[in-house]
């Protein structure tokens, strides 16, 4: 069992090895001083709870399925200790959005769908950046430089 978590290895003693680093993980991130917060927890859980069902918004939204909150919950858990935390929403489409944002010149949206894909868009001042990066269990580069820029003082 490596807890969706991409294994490194196929043999008995990587998947051990796997999930010994992900509970290793696991217990620093829920350390406040080291990884997320229980407030970006909890609003994980509220836009989850409030975003679930079909028509969440009154006006046909799509819901937010599990394998969606599973991929968000798992993006979150892989930010590296330290990084500023996003706040959390929902889109009609069924996506889950985490949200950077600095000022209204500097702010990063990462959408993360049931499939894994992380559609970002950035706005930097007078720069624009976005694309689309697929989540294999790390925090892709092009987004930890985005967030790193978004609150560069």
């Amino acid at each position: 069992m490596n807890n969706g978590l991409l294994a490194r290895g196929f043999s008995k003693e990587a998947r051990f090895v796997d999930e010994e680093s992900f509970n290793g993980s696991r217990l620093l991130h829920d350390s406040s001083a080291l990884g997320i917060e229980d407030t970006v927890h909890d609003e994980l859980a509220t836009v989850w709870e409030e975003c679930r069902e079909p028509n969440w918004d009154g006006f046909q939204a799509l819901p937010v399925t599990q394998d969606t909150l599973r991929n968000t919950y798992r993006f979150l858990e892989a930010l590296p200790f330290g990084f500023p935390q996003p706040s959390v929403g929902a889109e009609p489409d069924g996506d889950l959005t985490l949200e950077w944002h600095r000022s209204p010149r500097r702010t990063l949206s990462v959408s993360i769908n049931a499939d894994g894909d992380l559609n970002y868009a950035a706005l930097l001042g007078p720069n624009r950046s976005y694309g689309t990066e697929t989540f294999f269990g790390d925090v892709p580069d092009a987004i930890l430089n985005l967030i790193r820029r978004v609150h560069a003082e």
